[in-house]
């Protein structure tokens, strides 16, 4: 465990409250360290657990994004915090991404706190690998302003739903969908 850890539970760095210990929240806790220290995030540009909710033939699933990271109050970055493969969690982050806001945010990872993968959500293609490849405040403004994003048309939304639903259900510290 972590330094501020405590057995089965440690405290949260964003909110200093003690949560649980389970699935990949130390790698989670070691990502969201680094984009304040080293990134120059304020806390407040990110937040964890963030509820999304997909329809998938008619039925309504519902989960949660493990970090969503903002710039002037607009989300930029969906990141999927994993505790192994992190290429196996790449198409969950990127269909996360797209689905999260009205319009898809520009751009996903996947990280494991020691390091991530980041990809372009319009295209799927990796732009960079290692913590030092996530983009700093103002290099996230810069894509967020030159990236407009073109809301899904439905066929393409419902798909990436499916896409959703299904690499999220497979996550074995998930407590419980729709």
């Amino acid at each position: 465990m972590t330094a501020g850890s405590h057995g089965d539970t440690l405290i949260d760095y964003l909110s200093g409250s003690t949560i649980s210990a389970a699935g990949a929240e130390e790698n989670r806790q070691a990502l969201l360290k680094y984009l304040v220290a080293e990134k120059g995030y304020a806390k407040t540009d990110l937040a964890t657990d963030v509820p999304i909710r997909v329809t998938v033939a008619g039925e309504t699933y519902a989960s949660t994004v493990d970090v969503v990271v903002q710039v002037a109050g607009e989300a930029v970055l969906v990141i999927k915090c994993a505790a192994g493969s992190l290429g196996s969690r790449e198409r969950e982050a990127i269909s996360a991404a797209r689905l999260l806001a009205p319009t898809p945010l520009p751009l996903a990872a996947v990280s494991d706190g020691r390091t991530a993968t980041l990809l372009d959500t319009r295209t799927g293609k990796p732009m960079g690998s290692g913590l030092a490849a996530l983009p700093d405040p103002a290099a996230a403004s810069r894509y967020l302003t030159d990236h407009p994003a073109l809301p899904l048309d439905a066929v393409r939304r419902e798909r990436e739903s499916l896409i959703f639903r299904s690499y999220d259900g497979m996550n074995v510290h998930r407590l419980g969908g729709a």
